[in-house]
């Protein structure tokens, strides 16, 4: 029956994409009556609620609903660094929606040349090519402003998709200078199951299946940390709930 489930994977990969340009049209109306013409926070803040509305009907509707866990952790009217493992394209759908209150995510910056797509991408991110050195640093203070705004900051320390057999891949620097250089506490969000959705070694390939994140409680910046010891507390703590629950 393998062969079944290859080519039931490529044809509900062919629904996910249809009904995602579908719902993202209808979403694209009050985007640009109720967003575009707002300054921020409130434009962002707007734009997550309703993403979090389309999210609602396009993961249910591709057989992947998302079920969240550890909202209460984040407190109101705190920002925060929140970091996710990062195994397949379904986690930014999930994350941002599923993050209590205006975010913005770190990501790359040639998604946004893709056409409709691009206008959403934008206004939901902070853009970083990773090639330029010019573009990093100005991300970085994309990031510090996005955290002065009273928004919370997604960001994926492993960088790229984990398509190892290790629960996580080594974490970059980035949130964790950005923790120290602004004192914002962290909050893991770990996601689960995104890989049997979207398997890292298959191409135009979905298959359903319930998806979860469940946010740890915040990590405090201490006096005494350096990136260093923020980043080893963090993916210790992360890949523990990984291997617990995978």
């Amino acid at each position: 029956m393998n062969w079944f489930k290859e080519v039931f994977g490529r044809i509900w990969a062919l629904w996910a994409m249809l009904l995602f340009t579908l719902t993202m049209l209808v979403f694209l109306i009050p985007v640009a009556l109720f967003c575009m013409t707002i300054g921020e926070p409130r434009r962002t803040d707007r734009f997550i609620r309703y993403s979090r509305i389309w999210m609602g009907v396009f993961l249910p509707g591709i057989g992947c609903p998302l079920f969240v866990k550890g909202k209460e952790h984040f407190k109101k009217g705190q920002p925060y660094i929140v970091i996710c493992n990062h195994n397949a394209l379904m986690d930014v759908p999930i994350s941002s929606p599923a993050i209590p209150g205006g975010n913005k995510t770190i990501a790359k910056a040639e998604m946004a040349k893709v056409p409709v797509f691009g206008i959403i991408y934008k206004l939901g991110s902070v853009l970083v090519d990773r090639k330029s050195d010019k573009s990093r640093k100005e991300s970085y203070g994309r990031m510090k402003e996005v955290l002065a705004m009273g928004l919370h900051m997604c960001i994926y320390p492993e960088g790229t998709r984990n398509t190892t057999d290790q629960p996580l891949k080594p974490f970059h620097d980035g949130a964790f200078r950005l923790a120290i250089d602004t004192r914002t506490p962290i909050i893991p969000g770990v996601i689960f199951n995104t890989r049997k959705v979207n398997p890292p070694h298959k191409s135009f390939y979905l298959m359903p299946h319930p998806l979860r994140i469940e946010f740890l409680e915040p990590i405090e910046v201490l006096d005494t940390d350096t990136v260093d010891s923020l980043k080893e507390r963090a993916y210790e703590l992360m890949s523990d709930k990984v291997k617990r629950e995978t």
